[in-house]
C-alpha cells in the first residue's frame, strides 16, 4: 500500500476508490475511525458467517461502536465498545454468544489488538 501526501494528510487509491485520510474530518476519514471501523466490519462480517454456519436466519446486523481514549497519553483509543443489533427469527442467547466467542477468535482485527485495546462486545435480539 502506499499513501500519498496532500495537502491536508494522505491518500491512497485502492481497487475500490480513493480513500482520503486526514487528521481533519473536512478533509477525509480520521485515522481513528478507519481503526474502530475495521475492527466493527470485520468482527460483523466474521460473526455474520458465522452465523450463516449455523444455519440461523439473520434478517440484518447493526453494529453500534464506540471508543474511549485516553487525552493524556496522545489521546491513545483504549477501549472500544461493540453493541451488534441481530435481528432475525428463532435467534437465542446461548447461540448468539457463542458465535460472539468465535467472532473474537477469528477476526484477525480484534486479534491483532487484544494486547493493546480493549474489545467490549454486547449484543441485542431484534425478532423479524
Amino acid at each position: 500500500m502506499e499513501f500519498k501526501m496532500k495537502t491536508e494528510g494522505f491518500h491512497i487509491e485502492l481497487p475500490y476508490g480513493r480513500l482520503d485520510i486526514s487528521g481533519n474530518e473536512e478533509n477525509g476519514f480520521r485515522p481513528y475511525q478507519l481503526l474502530i471501523s475495521s475492527l466493527a466490519v470485520c468482527s460483523g462480517g466474521i460473526l455474520r458467517t458465522i452465523l450463516t454456519k449455523m444455519r440461523l436466519k439473520v434478517d440484518d446486523i447493526r453494529i453500534i461502536a464506540d471508543a474511549e481514549r485516553n487525552p493524556k497519553i496522545a489521546n491513545r483509543i483504549e477501549k472500544v465498545s461493540l453493541h451488534f443489533k441481530i435481528k432475525g427469527s428463532h435467534l437465542s442467547d446461548e447461540k448468539i454468544a457463542k458465535a460472539l466467542e468465535l467472532t473474537t477468535k477469528n477476526c484477525a482485527m480484534v486479534q491483532s489488538m487484544i494486547d493493546s485495546i480493549e474489545v467490549c462486545k454486547t449484543y441485542e435480539i431484534i425478532d423479524s
